[in-house]
């Protein structure tokens, strides 16, 4: 989906200037244990599936909505592997628009879905072994790519 009418508000107030943005991602594999990245077609460096929280949206509704506009699959968030934030997650889009994420990093399992992009906003869906991840626009740490067999999961509603 393009951007809000919320986001669109506030771009209209600080135009180009910087923007905080809570954010979710979603770490998705397959049966060969590859993670699902996504290309977006500004861009040469690849992303997780990921995306802004709606003013009222839950993390995890973010989530579920985000990950199916962009890869048509349908999830369940299992665990957060992680919050990140700060100076590193500063990004400047190609049209000037400057944002600071914060993002919450769900493990999701597939429950369905065949892999497309929906909203027509993600030009490349591939996936990755954990040791031939691709160059990242954002620069989250490599331990969340680790499988941890010994975590504990959580479930989100």
């Amino acid at each position: 989906m393009p951007m809000s009418d919320y986001y669109q508000e506030l771009r209209g107030k600080v135009g180009t200037g910087l923007l905080m943005i809570p954010s979710v991602a979603a770490i998705i594999r397959n049966d060969m244990n590859e993670i699902l990245f996504v290309r977006k077609p500004e861009d040469s460096l690849w992303g997780l599936p990921s995306g802004a929280i709606e003013p009222g949206e839950a993390p995890s509704r973010a989530l579920r909505r985000e990950v199916f506009e962009e890869t048509g699959l349908m999830v369940n968030p299992a665990r957060i592997l992680g919050v990140f934030g700060g100076e590193k997650f500063k990004y400047t889009y190609s049209n000037g628009h400057q944002v600071e994420y914060l993002v919450i990093v769900f493990e999701c399992s597939i429950v369905k879905g065949s892999l497309r992009s929906v909203d027509g906003e993600v030009e490349e869906l591939k996936y990755f072994k954990e040791n031939e991840i691709p160059e990242l626009t954002v620069p989250y740490p490599q331990e969340i790519f680790t499988q941890d067999i010994n975590m504990n999961i959580t479930m989100f509603e």
